[in-house]
């Protein structure tokens, strides 16, 4: 399938070969994670390199992003977009699986973000690139916390952006392991609606919580104020 680029206030995101497009999941994601104090930063199954973009864009001159991916065809995108960024010198891509990278580098990092797969064997997606890129037989969520806590610096933080089920799912499941959520973000399309999504930020120390709401749309189907000042410095139009 073609997709059309899409482009930002800095950089563009062309998005062909990729196995997932341009989505709100991924400009939540990048315009919410919390950069502050960050240096190293690891984005897994980073597809066209849209959250990795964005975090170089917002991080501390000379912050190190190393983006990883096992779809061939989306890391040579993410290649694409990077090199023509005005953070080129910054950002690295590497084809490999998360399982396998968290084995073989010595590389540990203060922020790790992913917009992780989440088809469940019972909704796999019909499109099989996007399948691949975006379910759970190539990356449980079992496996992303093992490999997080090998790659996390022991002050860092694990941000990332799921359904509200597979989300919670996730958050039980990372307890046991020593990860706690420290602030959650819960996502409607607007006011009234269920919540869609949740933007969650795991940390080693659980001492703290906060949760807060965010709807995308307002009433009148136009962005909402607080997803405008959230991604006012990417979007070309409000």
């Amino acid at each position: 399938m073609k997709y059309a680029p899409f482009h930002f206030k800095k950089f563009s995101i062309f998005q062909e070969g990729v196995s997932h497009p341009v989505g709100t999941d991924g400009v939540l994601l990048g315009a919410w994670a919390d950069v502050l104090g960050v240096h190293t930063v690891l984005d897994i199954g980073t597809g066209t390199g849209l959250v990795a973009l964005m975090l170089a864009q917002r991080s501390v001159p000379g912050a190190l992003i190393t983006a990883i991916d096992l779809h061939p065809g989306s890391v040579a995108c993410a290649r694409r977009n990077m090199w023509q960024s005005p953070w080129r010198d910054n950002l690295a891509v590497v084809e490999i699986p998360v399982q396998q990278y968290a084995l073989e580098t010595t590389l540990r990092f203060d922020l790790i973000v992913s917009n992780p797969p989440f088809f469940s064997d019972l909704t796999v997606s019909p499109d099989g690139e996007r399948s691949l890129g975006r379910h759970t037989g190539t990356l449980s969520t079992g496996d992303l916390l093992e490999a997080v806590l090998r790659l996390l610096k022991p002050t860092g933080r694990f941000c990332l952006v799921l359904p509200y089920k597979e989300g919670k799912r996730l958050c039980e499941m990372a307890v046991p392991l020593g990860l706690y959520c420290t602030y959650e973000v819960e996502v409607r399309s607007r006011a009234g609606k269920q919540v869609e999504r949740l933007l969650l930020q795991l940390e080693r120390d659980p001492r703290c919580f906060r949760r807060e709401g965010l709807d995308i749309y307002d009433l009148e189907g136009g962005y909402s104020a607080a997803y405008r000042r959230l991604t006012g410095d990417f979007y070309l139009k409000g």
